[in-house]
């Protein structure tokens, strides 16, 4: 359903992507993962019509998207990282906009509008004006406004950035609705277990480059069976990670904003117990020492050296982006 061949993107001096491919299956979820200005946003605006790729090519359902756009824009339903509402309307009104943007007729735009109320939880305040909703209201009426036109394929910028624990629940169990549908998404996020709980494949972009990709258990599997993690007060995080070199069966990683050790193990108990000795010869004691299953944060921090983030080189997607052309109607 997303066809990804060579797309590369320069700003200046700078390299967005250098040659990522991708493909995506039908009804799943493509998760699209890597840290700080990894290229992730710039992808996925390429892949709605917003920026022209330098080199490579993309399709949506087989359609390409520099030669075709018009067509591609009906294809797709697109939530970015902020809510893209107009507060001065009513979430009604907003998503019925949307629906005539899509040159869908009053009264199916109206129903549209209702369908999608009513499956985000919405019908009860759908006649109250935008600027009355909190913050996870508002980001459901964004995906409500991103489905108006029934698309495809849903690409979801970090969708769940700023919602509170149940609403991101809600928006996970709504998003898995979608799939089980036939709808195809691809998913960029900052939220490790977002990606574990939802994505059927993904890729980690670093610099512009697909340096890994695999479901969430073959990219852990990199890792090896467990983990011994270990944090420290920062103070000591140096003489720490000195002191345990040598344990376990892999490199250790070092996670400096939680001053933090996390090293492979082959034979847990065992490596666990020398590594608190060794902890215990140097006179250092552990905030937190333990096993636990390596998790795509621990794959992030093995593949890239650095946490997971938004993509500084992107700029904010805004309700322009939905907008088909006045020439086409939704698919």
């Amino acid at each position: 359903m997303i066809e990804v061949e060579g797309i590369s993107k320069s700003f200046g001096e700078t390299r967005a992507l250098a040659g990522v491919d991708m493909s995506v299956p039908a009804g799943t979820v493509q998760g699209l993962l890597g840290p700080n200005g990894a290229g992730k946003t710039t992808l996925v605006r390429i892949l709605a019509t917003l920026m022209a790729p330098d080199t490579g090519r993309a399709r949506i359902s087989g359609v390409d998207v520099q030669k075709d756009p018009v067509t591609v824009r009906s294809l797709i339903g697109l939530a970015g990282q902020y809510a893209a509402v107009d507060e001065t309307l009513t979430g009604r009104e907003n998503l019925v906009m949307v629906g005539r943007l899509y040159r869908l007729g009053t009264k199916l735009a109206r129903a549209r509008a209702g369908e999608s109320l009513e499956r985000l939880g919405l019908a009860e305040a759908a006649d109250r004006p935008v600027k009355t909703y909190s913050g996870g209201m508002r980001r459901r009426l964004d995906l409500g406004a991103s489905l108006v036109g029934r698309p495809r394929v849903l690409i979801l910028d970090e969708p769940t950035t700023g919602l509170d624990p149940r609403t991101r629940l809600d928006m996970w169990a709504f998003i898995r609705d979608l799939v089980a549908g036939g709808t195809t998404v691809l998913l960029t996020t900052q939220y490790l277990e977002e990606a574990d709980q939802l994505a059927d494949h993904s890729i980690v972009i670093d610099r512009g480059q697909v340096i890994a990709s695999g479901t969430s258990a073959e990219l852990k599997a990199r890792l090896g069976s467990d983990l011994i993690a270990v944090q420290v007060r920062a103070a000591e995080l140096d003489r720490a990670t000195a002191a345990l070199a040598g344990t376990g069966c892999g490199a250790p990683v070092i996670d400096q904003a939680r001053a933090q050790i996390t090293i492979p193990v082959c034979d847990p108990v065992p490596d666990l117990m020398a590594a608190l000795r060794i902890l215990d010869a140097a006179g250092i004691v552990p905030v937190d020492l333990g096993l636990r299953r390596p998790s795509l944060d621990d794959v992030f921090l093995s593949l890239t050296g650095r946490a997971t983030g938004d993509d500084d080189l992107a700029v904010p997607l805004t309700a322009t982006s939905r907008t088909p052309p006045p020439s086409r109607s939704p698919a």
